[in-house]
């Protein structure tokens, strides 16, 4: 009977320490929203390097929410110390009432530490190094005027900044701070890292919903993109034919990357290590003397941080923290956003296409978001729609890699403004 009572004490305290007993239903309800990103990551391949780290971080942090382990600390007096075999002369010591207390720290998990490269904005920038390194800014130097499709395209992240932060002034308990609004508005740059970057240092609380909403509607940019191309302009502007664009010389190339980052870190200190980054890895890139370093920065350092960034991003939305009405204030706004930055660079390559009699096709315009190469292939896929005969990606690859630095550029604005 005795060896009964001991199996079923044993079986009670397995039960009660299994994830049955210790998860809500908020924790199933983001396993299922794991499992929805996996299915459009691993069956519909959107944005699969991203989302899939991402959706099993989430799902890991869901169903067992001590993953990220993190540090604490105990006040032991030397009596605890010596019965638990530790050695006291390794900690530090607090007097209290007299007695001698060992301050023995616990150390935190594998996601904890991986975590400090997100907090410290350390991961973002490594991102936009392995970017650089794969990203040909030879179209936009051909065609200057593309700048302005890809400035245009950030109208969407301020006009939303402005909306979130009246809400807020609004309704106080329901609404953002500037800070949280500024986070939210960087979704419409269709930049994860870039939002990574700007939430980690104006709303850390909010990394979890803007993370997963601004590489969801990266994936989702082939679905959310082309009504509102077609809804902003005629069939007669989408069938527009663009002329070839000039050659670009390799000193030309090369001084790009150096001009850009001079004149960004004079006028925008907060922009610096994103564009810096960026274009220290196109320098790799372009000046064909470090062919190794550039090969490794966007392949393994590309992949190992990605791995990190994903899987640490998605440990932050925890049921709890993610399934509240503020989360799809997020939602909303950030789709609000991305929908607007696109309008905004469609209406401004009608601008550019009247102003030149017609030699720019308006479609270009929706790929100055920054979700590189993808959005320069929905103009694209729209244009050959109209007119088979239509290639519009080099053209468009200006715009979107214009996009990559202008939502740097206002992210570094946001910081200034917004950090104190």
């Amino acid at each position: 009977m005795e060896i009964l009572n001991q199996l079923w004490q044993i079986i009670i305290h397995l039960l009660s320490d299994s994830g049955f007993m210790q998860l809500t239903w908020q924790n199933y309800v983001m396993v299922l929203v794991a499992f929805c990103l996996m299915v459009l990551a691993i069956k519909y391949q959107f944005e699969p390097l991203l989302l899939l780290p991402i959706a099993f971080g989430m799902c890991l942090v869901n169903l067992f929410p001590g993953i990220m382990g993190l540090p604490t600390t105990e006040m032991l007096t030397e009596a605890e110390v010596l019965a638990r075999n530790l050695d006291p002369s390794t900690y530090t010591t607090t007097v209290y009432n007299g007695v001698t207390y060992y301050n023995c720290t616990q150390y935190g998990g594998l996601f904890y530490y991986l975590y400090q490269g997100v907090k410290l904005g350390i991961y973002p920038p490594l991102i936009f190094l392995g970017i650089g390194c794969m990203t040909d800014f030879g179209p936009l130097i051909a065609n200057p005027k593309s700048f302005i499709l890809g400035a245009a395209a950030q109208i969407g992240i301020f006009l939303t900044f402005i909306i979130a932060t009246c809400i807020g002034l609004v309704f106080p308990e329901a609404g953002f701070t500037p800070e949280q609004a500024g986070s939210i508005a960087i979704i419409g740059g269709a930049d994860g890292p870039t939002a990574i970057f700007v939430t980690t240092k104006l709303a850390p609380e909010l990394l979890g919903p803007i993370a997963v909403a601004a590489y969801s509607y990266m994936a989702l940019v082939p679905i959310i993109q082309p009504p509102i191309m077609r809804l902003l302009t005629t069939k007669k502007e989408r069938s527009i034919v663009m002329g070839q664009l000039r050659p670009v010389s390799k000193l030309e190339r090369i001084l790009f990357p150096v001009i850009v980052v001079v004149i960004v870190s004079l006028l925008l200190p907060d922009a610096a290590p994103l564009v810096g980054m960026l274009m220290l890895g196109n320098l790799f890139k372009e000046s064909g003397v470090v062919d190794r370093i550039n090969k490794t920065a966007q392949n393994e350092l590309m992949n190992i941080i990605t791995i990190f960034l994903g899987v640490t991003v998605g440990a932050t939305a925890s049921g709890k923290l993610f399934l509240t009405w503020q989360t799809l204030g997020i939602v909303a706004l950030g789709l609000f956003a991305f929908c607007l930055a696109t309008a905004c660079g469609v209406i401004f390559g009608k601008i550019m296409c009247k102003a030149t009699g017609g030699k720019v096709n308006p479609l270009i315009g929706s790929a100055g978001v920054s979700a590189v190469p993808m959005a320069a292939r929905i103009s694209q896929k729209v244009g050959q729609e109209e007119n088979p005969g239509n290639f519009l990606l080099m053209h468009a690859m200006g715009p979107n890699v214009a996009g990559v630095i202008g939502s740097a550029v206002a992210a570094g604005v946001l910081l200034s403004v917004l950090k104190g």
